[in-house]
């Protein structure tokens, strides 16, 4: 290159103002971050004229080893290639760069290039990184969605909630999704760089960046760490020995900070809410519009034959098999076009991280369109009859009996998929979501859906018992800590008295059904007169069931009745959860940007014993990282305990402050208080 005096002396990327055009100023004001499909703004600042004989090339370069290099257009060009135009203005050039609705998602470095009228390259600038990310509000992009609002919420909010229970008793958990929180952005494509897929060939995993299936697809399999380098790490037991317990986390930020500063380890550990809490942030932040769906009585088939087989002892204990019912399950949809698929199955994409089967060889699932779901298109990528199993597959109950032969208990064709929930675009509270996925039970449609996806294996019997018997479960609300009643009812609605043999059998379950213990177990011979009712009473005594219980803090009961005679028996099931105490917060004063906010924590002891080893966590996006207080003392048995946390905010806006507090005997108690932060005004001279 010949030696000459330097024409451009600077580029400026005018990062403030792109990056409040593209949306992007919450992540950064410094760096240059922009979305795709929406041009852009740079100055270059010159010494001299740029000789009108010479031109301007502009070049950018993706890939660490500089996998990809894009020369870009002048003035308009294809759809598919990058273009920019030039204005001089005294002594800078105004440019305006035009990226395609589908160009590559990542970090590019640009280098301006002056070539003399015979090729030469005269003058090349140092490349200058920026960012390039998906762009939900452009209308040729394949994740425009055009609802502003939505687009708040499933892009822009970092504050979420997880909807947990059971289907009759859905609680909510504060989630901080942190998408901007510093270094999250880069985190995100160090998780891309991490997969298989880039390790393998990274020019063509480069390359398939453009393609939302292609990312949600590798963020899938990359939030959990079977298989390759992964984020999380999951367990579904205690102990927890050498991690964070599941129940402890109240948002992705440290996780991901976690894996990033360990060299990209596996951090330990995670369960559905977490994995899909992680990939919901990563997605946001990526740009891909995400929501968090929970699931309540989520069927997991392990065979695709849509249908969810428990083999149960002499006991009621499950024996064998690997299908299950998870209490509730939860995954991400994210918004996207779908041009592989026949038109009408764009639009919501189940994406799922916890490692429950393989797809294509690792462990991920989706994406799925939910619209192929509530319709019965099995047929489609990915993953289909398993998403169709888990909101609607037949349940079938069998028992062993003494001689080794399995009877048939119980068909329940509609209680899996329950009250499938998402965060309200209004506010923090549930929207059910049931009928996106599946038409109602037990309507002609659904029938309709059932044959159409060859899902007819179960079909319940046509036989009644005779003479006819109800068997039902009732229990009160009860807390944690305390002894509480079960009442397993019988109702004769017959005409003859009748004689069974009742087996009840309450047991600790974690909330993807993992049998912990046996709380307590009863057999008893019964008669129930004609046009009565029977009730047998279970005391559940804390002392027991303490002793197995885990963090859900969920008791399952069995009722299993066998009637004298060739009658077919009946069976019922309840799933119990225990509630735990409030956790109270208050912020007393107005909170100002960068100024000092204390907040003040509270909560009492419920149960009998003293807790040890107490513990808050508090975190929450614009507001603080991730801390810890330590409660030196033992809390006595209804002790209030106060603590106080201050801290800075760092950015204004509606934020949430999120506590977890956890001890030796009670554990995953959250709370949160939502804050608002301002930036304080003076006026010069007043």
């Amino acid at each position: 290159m010949a030696s000459h005096t330097r024409v451009i002396t600077n580029v400026d990327l005018r990062s403030h103002e792109n990056n409040l055009a593209h949306r992007t100023r919450e992540i950064d004001r410094e760096r240059l971050i922009v979305r795709r499909g929406q041009p852009f703004f740079i100055t270059l600042q010159c010494s001299d004229s740029l000789p009108p004989e010479h031109n301007l090339d502009l070049v950018l370069h993706l890939g660490k080893r500089d996998e990809v290099v894009i020369k870009v257009q002048k003035e308009r060009a294809a759809a598919d290639q990058w273009w920019f135009i030039q204005q001089r203005a005294q002594d800078e050039l105004l440019l305006t760069l035009h990226s395609p609705a589908d160009a590559i998602i990542g970090q590019y470095h640009l280098a301006a290039v002056i070539v003399s009228p015979d090729g030469r390259i005269l003058e090349e600038t140092d490349k200058i990184g920026f960012h390039l990310l998906f762009n939900p509000w452009c209308k040729d992009d394949v994740v425009y969605l055009p609802d502003e609002q939505q687009l708040q919420e499933y892009i822009m909010n970092e504050d979420g909630m997880i909807f947990i229970g059971s289907w009759n008793d859905i609680k909510s958990m504060s989630w901080n999704y942190g998408q901007f929180e510093d270094n999250v952005m880069e985190i995100c494509f160090q998780v891309l760089d991490n997969s298989k897929e880039a390790l393998r060939n990274s020019r063509m995993d480069i390359k398939k960046r453009s393609d939302p299936i292609y990312v949600g697809r590798i963020i899938a399999a990359m939030v959990n760490s079977n298989d390759d380098r992964g984020v999380v790490s999951g367990r579904w037991e205690e102990p927890y020995t050498g991690g964070v317990a599941p129940y402890r986390w109240t948002g992705s930020v440290p996780i991901l900070q976690q894996w990033s500063r360990a060299g990209v380890r596996a951090v330990k550990y995670g369960q559905c809410w977490v994995f899909a809490g992680v990939a919901c942030t990563v997605l946001r932040c990526l740009g891909i519009p995400t929501r968090l769906i929970s699931n309540f009585a989520s069927g997991h088939d392990t065979d695709e034959n849509l249908t969810i087989e428990i083999v149960l002892n002499e006991r009621l204990e499950p024996v064998g098999g690997r299908d299950s019912s998870w209490n509730f399950h939860c995954w991400v949809e994210s918004w996207m076009r779908r041009d592989d698929l026949p038109k009408g199955n764009d639009g919501w994409q189940v994406l799922d991280s916890t490692p429950q089967e393989r797809s294509d060889g690792e462990f991920r699932c989706g994406p799925c369109p939910v619209k192929a779901i509530k319709e019965g298109n099995l047929g489609v990528k990915y993953d289909a009859p398993f998403v169709f199993a888990e909101v609607n597959a037949d349940m079938v109950f069998w028992k062993i009996t003494p001689d080794g032969e399995r009877q048939k208990i119980k068909v329940d064709q509609q209680s899996v998929g329950r009250n499938i929930s998402t965060k309200s675009i209004y506010g923090n509270h549930r929207e059910d979501v049931t009928l996106q996925y599946k038409y109602p039970e037990g309507s002609e449609k659904e029938r309709e859906v059932y044959k159409k996806a060859g899902r007819r294996v179960t079909e319940p019997s046509d036989e009644a018992a005779e003479p006819e018997l109800q068997l039902s479960i009732k229990h009160a609300k009860p807390v944690f800590g305390t002894d509480f009643d079960v009442i397993v009812e019988l109702k004769n609605e017959g005409r003859k008295d009748t004689k069974a043999q009742l087996t009840i059998l309450a047991t600790s379950v974690t909330y993807n059904s993992f049998n912990l213990g046996e709380c307590q177990h009863k057999i008893t011979s019964v008669t129930v007169p004609a046009q009565q009712t029977h009730r047998e009473v279970m005391r559940l005594h804390y002392d027991d069931y303490v002793k197995c219980v885990a963090e859900n803090h969920l008791i399952r009961v069995k009722a299993l009745l066998e009637i004298s005679g060739n009658h077919e028996p009946i069976m019922t099931m309840a799933n119990i959860p225990l509630s735990t105490p409030e956790l109270f917060i208050q912020v007393p004063e107005k909170a100002f940007v960068r100024e000092r906010v204390t907040a003040h924590i509270s909560f009492i002891n419920p149960l009998p014993v003293p807790l040890k080893g107490g513990v808050f966590t508090v975190e929450g996006a614009g507001l603080l990282s991730s801390s810890k207080i330590h409660v030196n003392e033992d809390i006595s048995p209804g002790q209030k305990v106060f603590v106080k946390m201050s801290f800075n905010p760092v950015r204004t806006g509606v934020r949430k402050f999120l506590v977890d507090f956890d001890s030796d005997r009670l554990k995953g108690v959250k709370g949160d208080a939502i804050l608002i932060i301002r930036k304080r005004f003076s006026i010069a001279g007043f």
